[in-house]
């Protein structure tokens, strides 16, 4: 947060003059009509909307050397403005509300969780932390040990950093989903494990992937019962998680995937998320979900000898891709679309010869759309 400040005026100041305050007049063309200047009590003085502002505490907005405690915001208390904390050590903290940007600094031992911010999320010179994140942009730069439940729409960045674990988010509040929306976020835009290394050390590693089986909890506890965000119904289980379990880069289990698309209708996201719970059912695994726009060339080059029955479903919306995993999934998602969607538009690949080529022109395309 910026601040402003003027200098005093280095010019003298003219003679003592007597501080009885004077009325000045204009005169017109006319004696009679002058117009009384400075003293005039008869006219309210003007209130300009930047007088209406509510005045804001930079305290309210931050959380400063801080040693062993359960800390952070609720729902509503930060409403996108941002938000800093530094200097704290072995703190449970729980920023659970939207923000614009949030920068975490000299920081040690800490619990933290983080609801959607629309901008960046930057931690400097922090060691051993655990966290849940959701954000458009999210950076590291000095900092060792740190295990993040991650959900980025952009490609993560780590810079001068060391011992950095990654994790798929999963974590659930009942106002997440809002809080999302809020912060311009899509649930479905998930690049959690496409980590660029500013800084590659040869023949090191600085990052890697957390064990499949990671439960967040196990890593960033709920609040205890005696703070107060104990009235907050927090769940760290996949099945309740806004953000779809997605494998991201981890090695696939089978050969064979299939692109699953859904153009916009009114229930396209509880329809992706109910293909997922479908699919998962019977034993596939996903592997990625991307949400983006599309252009009638888009279509062409994406579906192919598909495309000229979808050019016009894209002018609605965006689409929603979903590239599930395992053998026979191609014929499964081909059943369930007849017998679960059979009244919304989708696209399935047609057969496990052609869809490692449908996954790859999807998300590619999605790839290049996000600049990533």
């Amino acid at each position: 947060m910026g601040c402003f400040f003027s200098k005093k005026s280095k010019r003298k100041s003219p003679e003592k003059e007597d501080p009885t305050p004077t009325t000045t007049t204009v005169e017109t063309t006319t004696t009679s009509n002058a117009v009384p200047l400075g003293n005039n009590t008869d006219e309210a003085p003007k209130q300009y909307s930047w007088d209406k502002r509510e005045k804001v505490d930079p305290k309210d907005y931050m959380l400063t050397g801080l040693k062993d405690v359960t800390v952070g915001r609720l729902p509503g208390k930060l409403n996108g403005q941002q938000f800093v904390i530094q200097e704290c050590e072995n703190c449970n903290i729980f920023v659970l509300d939207h923000s614009a940007t949030i920068t975490i600094d000299d920081c040690v031992n800490c619990r933290i969780v983080l609801g959607p911010v629309k901008g960046s999320v930057f931690f400097r010179d922090c060691k051993d932390i655990k966290c849940v994140v959701a954000c458009q942009q999210f950076r590291t730069r000095d900092c060792k040990k740190m295990e993040v439940f991650l959900c980025c729409a952009t490609q993560p960045i780590i810079e001068s950093s060391t011992g950095m674990k990654f994790g798929c988010f999963q974590y659930y509040y009942p106002e997440l989903a809002f809080h999302f929306k809020d912060a311009g976020l899509s649930i479905f835009n998930n690049n959690w494990s496409n980590i660029h290394d500013f800084t590659p050390v040869s023949g090191e590693n600085n990052w890697s992937l957390l064990p499949e089986a990671s439960a967040v909890l196990d890593f960033v506890p709920a609040p205890d019962a005696e703070s107060e965000f104990k009235s907050v119904r927090i769940s760290g289980e996949p099945t309740r998680s806004i953000v779809p379990l997605t494998k991201g880069g981890r090695r696939k289990d089978s050969e064979e995937s299939c692109l699953f698309v859904f153009f916009a209708g009114e229930y396209t996201t509880a329809n992706a998320r109910k293909m997922i719970d479908e699919a998962s059912a019977k034993g596939f695994v996903l592997i990625q979900t991307k949400e983006v726009s599309m252009r009638p060339e888009d279509v062409k080059r994406v579906f192919q000898n598909s495309a000229e029955d979808l050019v016009e479903w894209i002018t609605k919306g965006p689409v929603i891709a979903l590239e599930l995993n395992g053998d026979g999934v191609v014929e499964a998602c081909k059943n369930i679309a007849i017998e679960v969607f059979s009244g919304t538009k989708v696209f399935v690949s047609d057969n496990k010869n052609t869809s490692s080529r449908d996954v790859d022109n999807f998300f590619n395309f999605a790839d290049m759309q996000m600049g990533l």
